[in-house]
């Protein structure tokens, strides 16, 4: 858990720590560096606004070498910087102040997301035009290497793995972002217009990702 706020580092240790985790602290993003290295966490809480280094620099020097799941903790609440500190990586994002309970929640949320008693993925699948490698966690698109961010990953992922099957909004959003986010299907439709603008060849008229109205989306093959 990192944040310049030590009266916060401390109050939320206390209670993680009474609910059975173990907790490092760090006060700033490059002591956050530090412990990491020297401890590899299951998962990281990152304040954004902090000295020497911060949570948006932290997480992108994280993400060239590692995808620990990270929970950004910050007293910005804005839906753009949400949209960005998701797309640099972050698995979510809770704005302060919060409860202990919430985050609590939250951190339960991505953990299941990241526990290793999910189904056997596969190393490879093609689907028509595009290979999906699971293993390097790359997309080709017609030949192309497509770059996608870790929630557009999970999220083309899902999609790829359920291939000519409808995944209704809900379930997408509860399987990537977990329960709270179950009704945000704006959010949802954010992410998968992000997809398509990667995917497609023409984004304003998809022919791989494709919407049912009212209902959800589905990843067509040939």
């Amino acid at each position: 858990m990192v944040d310049d706020e030590i009266r916060i580092l401390k109050f939320l240790k206390s209670n993680l720590i009474a609910l059975g985790y173990e907790v490092l602290t760090a006060s700033n993003g490059l002591e956050a560096l530090e412990q990491f290295h020297a401890c590899h966490p299951d998962l990281i809480l990152l304040d954004i606004l902090m000295p020497k280094m911060d949570g948006l620099a932290v997480l992108k020097e994280i993400r060239g070498f590692s995808m620990v799941p990270v929970i950004f903790l910050s007293a910005r609440g804005n839906v753009r910087e949400k949209i960005a500190g998701l797309d640099m990586g972050a698995d979510d994002y809770i704005p302060k102040p919060f409860s202990p309970d919430e985050l609590v929640s939250r951190i339960e949320a991505v953990m299941r997301r990241f526990r290793p008693n999910e189904p056997k993925i596969p190393d490879e699948l093609s689907l028509g035009s595009i290979t999906v490698d699971f293993k390097a966690h790359k997309v080709e698109v017609r030949g192309n290497v497509i770059y996608l961010t870790r929630i557009e990953w999970l999220l083309f992922s899902e999609l790829a793995l359920n291939a000519d099957r409808l995944l209704p909004y809900e379930e997408l959003l509860v399987r990537i972002w977990g329960p709270e986010y179950r009704d945000d299907v704006q959010f949802l439709r954010t992410w998968i217009s992000r997809l398509r603008r990667k995917i497609e060849e023409k984004p304003d008229n998809p022919q791989i990702i494709l919407t049912v109205t009212k209902m959800g989306y589905v990843l067509k093959t040939p």
